[in-house]
C-alpha cells in the first residue's frame, strides 16, 4: 500500500513537473533591446572593424542574424510606434517625429499583459506623455499596457533634462512647478537633472533590477537605451576604448550594457527560457547633428576632451575609417537603405539554432506577431495590421514569410516617401512635396548603394510595386 502511495505521489509530482515545464515553454520571457540610431555597420558582427561589440556578437553567435531587416521608419518616434503597435506608421500620414500612443491603445505590452506577462518600458520613450507635468499623474507607458516605466521622454539630449518613473518626474522639487526656461541650462523644479554620461548606465541598472524582481514570472522587457544617439557622451571608462573615436566608444558602451542584461539572465538561469531580440530604431546619422551642440552638457566626468569632441564625433569616426551604415546609402531620415536597414538578432536557446542567419526581408512591425506566435495566441483582428510572425524563420521551419510580397517603410518625416522593399527590388514611392522627383527603383542585388535609378529601364517592376503599395494602403493592412 505504501509503495502504491509512493508511486502515486511520484506520478503526481512528475505530472506537475511536466505541466510546469510545458507552461514555462509556452511563456518564455521576452526581452527587446532597442538601440537608438545604431547603424547597420556599427557592430562588428555586421562588418565594423574599428568598433568591437563582443556581447552583441555573442547574441548573433548563439542565435540568428537577419541581414535584410528594416525599422518601421527611418526616424525614432514612428519606428517605435511601429514596433509596439505592429502597424506601419506611414498609414498615419503624419509629419515629424512626434508620434503618440493613446491611452488604452493596443500595444505589444498590453497584448502580453493579457497573456500573464509583467512588462517594463525602460529607456527612451518618445511616444508621448500627458502635456501638463505639474498635474499628476503624468500619463504615458502605463496607460498603454506597461506595468513599470523608467525612462527619458525623447532622448538624453532633450530639453526636459529629466527621468520619468511611472507617473512622475524623478527628483521633482516639492512646492516648485517644473518648467523649462529658455536661456537656462536646466529646468526649474528639478532637483536632480540627468547626467548625460550616466543615462544609459542608470537605465541598465533599472533594467537589471526589473529582471531580478520578476525572475519568477513571465516578463516582457522593452529596453531602449539612448546610445549611440547624439549627444555622443560615453561614460568615462569607455572613452578611448575603440578605434572610431568618441562615437565608437559610445557604441562599445552600448555593447557593455547589452552584456549586463545577458549576464543577469545567465546568473538567474533564465537564458534558456528567454527570447532576446536586439535591433535599432533606424539607421545612423552619417553627419554630426548641430542643433543641440550649444547645450551645456551635465557630465559626471570631463575627461577625454569630451565637451569638444562630442561635436565632431561622427566626422571623427569617418576619418578614422568607420562606415556607420555599412554599404548602404545615406542614413536616418532618408528612404534609402541606410535610413532603415538595421541589425536584427534573435536568440532563444534550444529554439533558434546558434550561428544561424536569415536573408528574408523583414520589418520591426513583425515583432508583435512574433510574440503572439511565441505565446501561441491569435492576434486581435483590429491590431497589428502589418505584423507577420518571424518565428518560423527563427526556428528554421521556413525561409520566407508566407503571404508577404513586400514591406513598406516610412521614408522620411515629411510624409512624402515610402520605401517598398522586396529583397532584390527596392522602390521609393515619392508623393506629396516630393512627387516631382518621381519614383526611384533600384536593383539591390547589383546596386546596394542605390546609385543607379532603373525605374525607366524596368517600368513594369515600378508599376507592380506602386500597385502593391496602393493595395496595402487601400486595404488598411497587409496581414491577412
Amino acid at each position: 500500500m505504501f509503495r502504491l502511495y509512493v508511486h502515486f505521489v511520484i506520478a503526481i509530482a512528475w505530472g506537475a513537473l511536466s505541466f510546469a515545464t510545458a507552461a514555462q515553454t509556452q511563456t518564455p520571457n521576452i526581452v527587446i533591446l532597442f538601440a537608438d540610431d545604431l547603424g547597420y555597420g556599427d557592430v562588428s558582427c555586421y562588418g565594423a572593424t574599428k568598433i568591437h561589440t563582443p556581447n552583441i556578437d555573442r547574441l548573433a553567435g548563439e542565435g540568428m542574424k537577419f541581414t535584410d531587416a528594416h525599422s518601421a521608419a527611418s526616424l525614432c518616434s514612428p519606428s517605435r510606434y511601429g514596433l509596439l503597435t505592429g502597424r506601419a506608421p506611414w498609414r498615419l500620414h503624419r509629419k515629424g517625429n512626434g508620434y503618440r500612443l493613446d491611452p488604452g491603445q493596443m500595444t505589444l505590452a498590453a497584448f502580453l499583459g493579457d497573456s500573464g506577462y509583467t512588462s517594463a518600458a525602460i529607456g527612451k520613450w518618445h511616444l508621448g506623455y500627458s502635456k501638463d507635468w505639474n498635474r499628476l499623474p503624468i500619463t504615458g507607458p502605463l496607460e498603454v499596457g506597461f506595468d513599470y516605466h523608467f525612462g527619458v521622454p525623447s532622448n538624453h539630449n532633450d530639453s526636459t533634462r529629466a527621468f520619468i518613473e511611472n507617473h512622475d518626474l524623478v527628483g521633482r522639487q516639492r512646492g516648485v512647478d517644473y518648467r523649462i526656461v529658455k536661456g537656462r541650462d536646466f529646468p526649474e523644479g528639478l532637483a536632480e537633472p540627468r547626467v548625460e554620461d550616466q543615462v544609459d548606465s542608470t537605465l541598465t541598472e533599472k533594467a537589471v533590477e526589473f529582471i531580478r524582481r520578476h525572475s519568477d514570472q513571465p516578463f516582457f522587457l522593452y529596453f531602449t537605451p539612448c546610445a549611440p544617439h547624439t549627444h555622443v557622451t560615453p561614460a568615462a571608462e569607455f572613452r578611448g576604448t575603440s578605434q572610431a573615436g568618441l562615437f565608437g566608444d559610445h557604441v562599445q558602451e552600448l555593447d557593455s550594457h547589452v552584456g549586463e542584461i545577458l549576464d543577469v539572465l545567465e546568473e538567474l538561469s533564465l537564458a534558456e527560457d528567454t527570447l532576446v531580440i536586439f535591433t535599432s530604431d533606424n539607421g545612423s546619422t552619417p553627419k554630426d547633428f548641430r542643433g543641440t551642440q550649444g547645450i551645456h552638457l551635465n557630465l559626471a566626468d570631463d575627461s577625454g576632451d569630451i565637451r569638444t569632441k562630442f561635436k565632431t564625433a561622427k566626422a571623427d569616426a569617418k576619418k578614422l575609417g568607420h562606415v556607420t551604415n555599412g554599404p548602404w546609402r545615406d542614413g536616418k531620415g532618408y528612404a534609402y537603405e541606410g535610413g532603415h536597414r538595421v541589425p536584427l538578432i534573435a536568440r532563444w536557446p534550444g529554439k533558434i539554432a546558434a550561428g544561424s542567419e536569415s536573408a528574408c526581408t523583414t520589418t520591426l512591425t513583425d515583432l508583435f506577431a512574433t510574440a503572439a506566435d511565441v505565446v501561441d495566441r491569435e492576434l486581435p483582428p483590429d491590431a497589428a495590421e502589418d505584423s507577420f510572425s518571424l518565428l518560423p524563420l527563427m526556428t528554421g521551419k521556413e525561409n520566407e514569410i508566407a503571404g508577404r510580397d513586400a514591406i513598406f517603410i516610412l521614408g522620411n518625416g515629411k510624409d512624402s516617401a515610402v520605401a517598398v522593399c522586396t529583397g532584390k527590388w527596392k522602390l521609393i514611392v515619392r508623393y506629396g512635396s516630393e512627387q516631382d522627383r518621381g519614383h526611384e527603383l533600384y536593383d539591390l542585388s547589383q546596386d546596394p548603394g542605390e546609385t543607379n535609378n532603373v525605374a525607366d529601364e524596368f517600368p513594369e517592376i515600378t508599376k507592380r510595386l506602386v500597385a502593391e503599395f496602393q493595395k496595402a494602403e487601400a486595404a488598411g493592412r497587409t496581414r491577412h
